[in-house]
């Protein structure tokens, strides 16, 4: 299969398509890490629980409660954890997006690797608790992988040599 200037623009395009993707995930998890950290500070997460028993919501007051409730469980300890997790997914996701962003070859196989182990998880999220949003997520996912592992596959032009510079 040849390189022509059309397809290898498409991959341009496709592949920043993917890193901006990757990028709005990484500021989405810095932002969960940010406010998980916070929540770790006592006042802070009585503050949340004392501000959602006293919202006034009237459709939603079951699903208040339940969240409440879990978040009483759960107690504010736990949020270093999860800060913690979504730093390591938003390092995850931003050296994808970053090395896409370049049109690095590892990148490609990096995402290949990352976004399709995670399928699995995503799959059974969908199945076990539906919603429109875990559906995307999933489809776009599974487009992503395939369409990486395309690209991925394609045999790249070689790269001249150091004499080729002088």
């Amino acid at each position: 299969m040849t390189h022509t200037p059309f397809a290898e623009s498409q991959h341009n395009v496709g592949l920043r398509v993917i890193a901006i993707y990757k990028a709005v995930k990484t500021v989405c998890l810095i932002l969960v890490a940010i406010a998980a950290f916070r929540l770790n500070e006592q006042q802070n997460f009585e503050h949340l629980v004392h501000w959602l028993e006293h919202l006034s919501l009237t459709d939603s007051s079951s699903l208040r409660w339940k969240l409440v409730n879990a978040l009483q469980q759960f107690g504010p300890s736990k949020f270093v954890a999860i800060g913690i997790v979504a730093l390591v997914y938003a390092a995850i996701f931003a050296t994808e997006g970053i090395g896409l962003w370049l049109r690095k070859h590892w990148a490609e196989w990096f995402t290949v690797i990352a976004t399709g182990s995670l399928i699995p998880l995503e799959l059974y999220e969908v199945l076990e608790r539906f919603n429109w949003i875990k559906l995307a997520v999933l489809v776009a996912n599974i487009a992503i992988v395939i369409y990486l592992v395309r690209i991925a596959m394609q045999p790249r032009p070689p790269k001249p040599g150091p004499e080729a510079a002088h």
